[in-house]
């Protein structure tokens, strides 16, 4: 696969505005400041207890993509337990024809503050990138979760698929503003006639 090929679109102009700094350092920056103080409450600093595991040096921890669409129940790709994501190229879920369906990320983060988190997809049909297959999406930027927030929950965009019936295979990534991928997989799905 191409190096920029799963690369988030970049962001005209966009540069962040100060060095990345560590968890203790944001949480001390204007500790006098009340009105600053509530604001890092409310992006996750300093409320809770930080759920952050000492043995696992992993920053985001994506623990599933889901597909939801009316008419039938979540589709769920597991993908908390490492090393899960290797089987599922050979497992296509199916999509309906033409139906409207919405992606969904669960992940968590530890240790630092995630910056600019990515989704990024390549779909392919034999072997060859689609027209318009190439997609990114923003999810954000978070703190560490705390028992207040164990989990965060991303979703994207409704997306429709396309009338017709062929088996598609997706290269995906999440990677942050720092280059750093998170999680990469292939996986694959079905577009047929009926669920």
């Amino acid at each position: 696969m191409a190096g920029d090929d799963l690369m988030p679109e970049n962001e005209s102009g966009y540069k962040l505005a100060q060095p990345k700094q560590t968890l203790a350092e944001y949480q001390k920056m204007d500790e006098n400041d009340a009105s600053l103080q509530r604001y890092k409450e409310s992006l996750g600093l300093g409320g809770g207890k930080d759920l952050s595991d000492p043995n696992d040096p992993r920053v985001c921890i994506i623990l599933s993509l889901s597909m939801e669409s009316p008419g039938r129940e979540p589709v769920v790709i597991d993908l908390s337990a490492p090393g899960s994501e290797k089987k599922l190229k050979d497992k296509p879920f199916k999509i309906k024809a033409g139906a409207k369906f919405t992606m969904i990320a669960t992940f968590k983060v530890q240790h630092e503050i995630l910056s600019g988190l990515h989704y990024v997809q390549s779909i392919k049909y034999l072997g060859i990138r689609i027209p318009g297959g190439k997609s990114s999406e923003m999810i954000g930027s978070y703190a560490p979760n705390t028992d207040k927030t164990p989990v965060y929950v991303k979703k994207f965009a409704e997306e429709e698929a396309p009338n017709m019936n062929k088996k598609f295979g997706v290269h995906s990534k999440f990677i942050d503003d720092d280059g750093k991928t998170h999680l990469e997989f292939d996986w694959a799905f079905q577009i047929d006639k009926d669920w």
